[in-house]
């Protein structure tokens, strides 16, 4: 996933679908026939607004500068019974975890998880009817027709929320793009200074007996991110929709691993107590900078309640048996 503009996860666009065609009200004649009974045909109906799911997009970047979407119109009817044409439909592809919004309401209409999966975003007006469906005993000669359906246009806020198996989660500088680059083939921007990563970035991780897992280095929370601090809920979002979150603590903290990760947490379930139901792993990174006494020092203060390990990007160390336990958490 690319760094930077390239990665825009919300888009507000006004979505027009297309109107019903008219019915016809039109009366069979031809050369034997003076006064023949009604045959208008049904009007077609008017263009949807469809998303479609698409696993080969990461990002929003190709509905940024596209702000109105307008769907074709369907086409009247017409004699013989001859249904009008349906207006074509217009069809959005968006990445996995697109979630779509009526943007005064807020309402969450659906979201988009699977590839291939295709659902109305603006459903078009339908057509007509022609007069053959109002003759009666009593109306032997319709002389009218339905008008088509008006079509929609509302504006809809489409928003991304990265899918992946494990989220990683930390305070800047914390050492999370080291490990997805050490773990997978992705090129995350690092650098000794805070808020490097201002995009999250995926990563395919490699296991045993060629299985694989998706990764994402998700931008760091800082504390208060849950009131909207930094870049707030822009961070946050992203991790609502990873199947486990790895908690990721450097070994040289200011404050102890206990607290660091309770922020963490707070911040975390302040935002979307749901949040707590997701199964939670814990890293302290950098531990080559600590010896074997140390480490068990610091051990003895760690949460009791959920599974960690030390580990180290650069020296390689724990990084198999963290990839096991994450292949644990993610399939249990």
């Amino acid at each position: 996933m690319a760094q930077g503009s390239n990665f825009v996860d919300y888009v507000k666009i006004c979505c027009r679908s297309g109107h019903g065609g008219a019915g016809s009200a039109h009366l069979h004649r031809d050369k034997h026939t003076a006064k023949g009974g009604p045959d208008g045909g049904d009007g077609g109906r008017g263009g949807h607004i469809m998303l479609k799911g698409s696993s080969q997009l990461w990002t929003l970047l190709h509905l940024k500068y596209r702000k109105h979407i307008i769907a074709e119109s369907g086409s009247p009817g017409g004699s013989a019974l001859q249904h009008g044409k349906n207006g074509k439909d217009e069809i959005l592809e968006v990445p996995l975890g697109t979630i779509a919004k009526h943007a005064e309401t807020g309402e969450i209409l659906f979201d988009i998880t699977e590839d291939g999966e295709t659902k109305i975003l603006t459903a078009g007006g339908r057509g007509g009817l022609g007069n053959w469906h109002f003759k009666s005993p009593t109306q032997q000669t319709p002389r009218f027709a339905q008008p088509g359906e008006a079509g929609k246009e509302e504006w809809i806020v489409l928003e991304l929320k990265v899918l992946a198996d494990v989220g990683l989660v930390g305070f800047p500088n914390a050492g999370k793009s080291t490990l997805l680059s050490v773990l997978s083939a992705a090129k995350p921007e690092i650098a000794d200074y805070p808020f490097t990563t201002l995009v999250p970035n995926l990563g395919i991780v490699s296991y045993r007996d060629n299985k694989s897992f998706v990764m994402a280095d998700i931008p760091g929370i800082i504390e208060g991110a849950s009131t909207g601090k930094g870049l707030g809920h822009r961070f946050l979002r992203h991790i609502e929709r990873n199947s486990v979150l790895l908690f990721m603590v450097p070994a040289d903290t200011h404050r102890s691993i206990a607290d660091e990760y309770q922020i963490l947490l707070h911040e975390l379930t302040a935002y979307n107590p749901e949040l707590l139901d997701k199964p939670r792993l814990l890293a302290i990174t950098k531990a080559d900078l600590l010896d074997d006494e140390l480490q068990g020092e610091m051990e003895a203060d760690l949460p009791s309640q959920i599974p960690h390990l030390f580990i180290s990007s650069v020296a390689q160390k724990g990084l198999q048996e963290l990839k096991d336990l994450i292949w644990k958490a993610v399939n249990s």
